[in-house]
């Protein structure tokens, strides 16, 4: 055990190398948010030394806890996580650019993360696309046969067994128009699109689906300037 999180620290040391520069960080030490966290329709809190991801029973909207900074093009996240039960069935790593007005929320891509895998999905020319409509037909479920082989064609699933209740590192980069996802130093999967290589990803978000998700040592860096 202790030789795989010597391995695990070692690969989030080598990735640190490729993305130097510290954006923000935070360990969760402190009682409550600090003042650079945002949120929509959540009711996360810090709790215990730890960011505890809480979407409230009656919301429509999975718990959102984000970070604003000047829109940069290759990013990396890092944070530990832990499902504590069954209850908790995914969470997202999202990047989106809040002043871009060509896809839904300004979503640009992300990293689902659940015990079962991972999905990479490529937002801004995927399933949040408003170009044309494609957003809006797809909440009606109005898709054509091509749009449906098409927003297929935006992302990529991984499987791989992420424990229950036992603490993870994740580590999510962008690098040009791929994205790249590991879990405890090993490579889970990457995926090329497009969309991922939009220059300007101005806002990175914890989206919690529902509950029982836990976060800690959170942080975000970008390349050497």
């Amino acid at each position: 055990m202790k030789y795989l999180l010597c391995l695990a620290l070692l690969s989030v040391a080598a990735l640190a190398g490729e993305y130097p520069r510290v954006i923000f960080a935070d360990d969760f030490s402190k009682d409550g948010f600090g003042p650079r966290w945002g949120h929509y329709k959540s009711s996360s809190m810090v709790k215990g030394g730890v960011l505890v991801g809480i979407t409230a029973p009656t919301s429509d909207h999975s718990a959102v806890d984000n970070i604003k900074f000047e829109g940069e093009k290759d990013l990396q996240v890092s944070v530990k996580f832990r499902f504590v039960s069954e209850k908790a069935k995914s969470f997202n790593v999202w990047f989106d650019d809040k002043g871009y007005k060509g896809s839904h929320a300004g979503h640009i891509c992300q990293a689902t993360i659940s015990p079962a895998g991972v999905n990479i999905a490529d937002a801004k020319t995927g399933g949040f696309n408003l170009e044309g409509g494609l957003y809006e037909r797809k909440k009606a479920g109005q898709l054509t046969e091509d749009e449906k082989k098409l927003l297929a064609s935006k992302q990529k699933r991984f499987p791989a067994k992420v424990s229950l209740q036992d603490w993870h590192t994740l580590v999510v980069q962008t690098q040009g128009d791929t994205l790249r996802v590991s879990i405890d130093g090993k490579e889970v999967g990457s995926f090329q699109s497009p969309g991922i290589a939009h220059d300007t990803k101005s806002l990175v978000s914890l989206t919690t689906n529902p509950v029982d998700v836990e976060y800690d040592d959170f942080s975000l860096n970008g390349v050497a300037k």
